[in-house]
């Protein structure tokens, strides 16, 4: 049998329906990798008691023919969700020892439908960072190696690098991640897995650490375009304690799959061609826009053109949100209190911010707190504003003539960690490809497309209309199909 740990999830799912082995040996054998794999840092907290529960339960609802959706599968969450009784600490110093009393809507809906739970895991502080360098709790390490010899530690990308990374080396079939411009899509692409980020409402913010309100959405991750279309209708669903979520029917996205794109148009957005990008990352768009067309797509050349202000406007957009997000961390209510001695309140709120946020997040609640300023939320805010609103038109206008988008999902493969962390602006360069579709609240997804000269997986991104899940979802299957893409990372950990 094959070892239990390369099997995904719709494989776990369907072995274990099929009695082919227990939900109990499959949770031992990933808590077995979890526990040998602590040199990668993809946990801040192993939770094996949860997966073995969970696990066992499973087991007796297929002995009582009463098996849930996903019985038997355990999977990995991102510790931005909060989770009943399990520490929570958005990867940072804030919140190191916030023990939660509720549950995140969506890791509520994992668990009621028969998912056990491997661990939390890492991520970039707050979510803010494209390389998993700025947790509290130490830098994620991905499980691959450049093919030159050398043995530089690369990024797993931000910031579900912790999800990205544990996936990638069989510690768990499938993780929640969070994308608010690329967490969840850069990551994919780094590892060699596939992630989509809904429609913007899919999915429940209710429980999640905040980041930016109007751009935070939670997606899965995962080996392959099936298991993401699984994870997916699991986690998606209408939530009235979010004031924001969808209150849509959630369709049945697995059943519907098929990499038959007749009929289907696929738009080339010419702004995406950036001068000097890397050789390796055309050939594979190139490549792609060959296997759309073998899938029966008709390929056109769109216009974005507003794509080139969309960086901008998104790190004064999500900075600023932050800004007002994070205002909530002041040492009174809750997580870290910093009161020297003889101090008042304002002294408390000083030291408490100073300590408990690392240099990332204050770069981004100072750049917040400053669009958001007397005298600048004109200049700045409201004109960030009226340009995410152009090129959200501008989306609306490329689908009047195709039905999905193809692009590239970063502009490179993962770097090494410490490569980029000294100049901020080349590590947001990191989602110059992702960041339009946050913007407009499209669904995005990333799928494993080929390998670079050094042997490090690139991805393909394939964005859709709103609400079309399911045209992305196949899309990125006919891509996985033909790609072949089976590359994994040689165990070294």
């Amino acid at each position: 049998m094959t070892e239990l740990t390369n099997l995904t999830v719709a494989q776990i799912r369907d072995g274990h329906r099929a009695g082919d082995f227990s939900a109990i040996e499959v949770a031992e054998a990933f808590n077995a990798n979890v526990a040998g794999a602590k040199a990668l840092n993809a946990f801040i907290v192993e939770t094996p008691d949860h997966a073995l529960a969970a696990a066992k339960a499973a087991d007796a609802d297929r002995a009582a023919g009463t098996l849930k959706p996903l019985s038997g599968v355990p999977i990995g969450m991102k510790d931005l969700f909060c989770t009943n009784g399990v520490q929570t600490t958005a990867a940072s110093h804030m919140l190191e020892g916030f023990v939660p009393r509720y549950e995140s809507t969506v890791s509520q809906k994992l668990w009621d439908a028969g998912c056990g739970m491997l661990g939390k895991l890492n991520l970039d502080q707050f979510a803010m960072g494209s390389s998993n360098e700025t947790s509290y709790f130490g830098n994620v390490i991905s499980p691959w190696k450049r093919n030159d010899g050398g043995n530089a530690a690369l990024a797993p990308g931000g910031s579900s690098g912790g999800s990205s990374s544990a996936i990638a080396a069989r510690l768990c079939p499938a993780a929640t991640g969070t994308d608010t411009g690329g967490s969840i899509r850069q990551p994919a692409a780094f590892t060699g897995i596939s992630g989509i980020k809904p429609t913007y409402g899919r999915c429940s913010r209710w429980g999640i650490v905040a980041f930016a309100s109007s751009l935070d959405q939670a997606g899965p991750m995962a080996r392959d375009v099936k298991d993401c279309a699984i994870m997916l209708e699991n986690m998606a669903g209408f939530d009235p304690k979010d004031a924001t979520s969808l209150d849509m029917a959630v369709p049945n996205w697995e059943a519907a799959l098929s990499s038959d794109l007749k009929g289907k148009t696929v738009g080339i957005p010419k702004e995406y061609r950036l001068e000097g990008i890397d050789s390796d990352i055309d050939a594979m768009w190139d490549a792609g826009i060959a296997m759309l067309k073998d899938a029966g797509a008709e390929v056109v050349e769109i216009s974005l053109p507003h794509t080139k202000y969309a960086l901008p406007a998104y790190y004064i957009i999500a900075p600023a949100e932050a800004s007002s997000n994070l205002a909530r961390y002041d040492g009174v209510r809750y997580g870290l209190r910093d009161l020297p001695q003889g101090a008042g309140l304002q002294d408390m709120y000083a030291a408490t911010r100073a300590d408990g946020f690392g240099p990332e997040v204050k770069r981004r609640i100072m750049i917040g707190t400053y669009v958001l300023s007397a005298g600048f939320y004109d200049a700045y805010y409201t004109q960030a504003q009226k340009v995410r609103t152009l090129i959200a038109r501008d989306f609306e206008q490329a689908f009047a003539s195709c039905d999905v988008i193809l692009a590239p999902t970063a502009p490179s493969a993962a770097f090494g960690l410490g490569e980029k962390t000294a100049d901020p602006l080349a590590m947001y360069l990191n989602d110059v490809f992702a960041v339009p579709a946050s913007l407009a609240g499209l669904p995005a997804m990333s799928v494993p497309a080929a390998l670079n000269r050094e042997g490090l997986p690139l991805g393909l991104q394939i964005i859709g209309k709103a609400f079309d899940e399911q045209g992305v979802l196949n899309a990125g299957l006919a891509i996985e199909e033909r790609a072949g893409f089976t590359a994994r990372a040689e165990k070294w950990w």
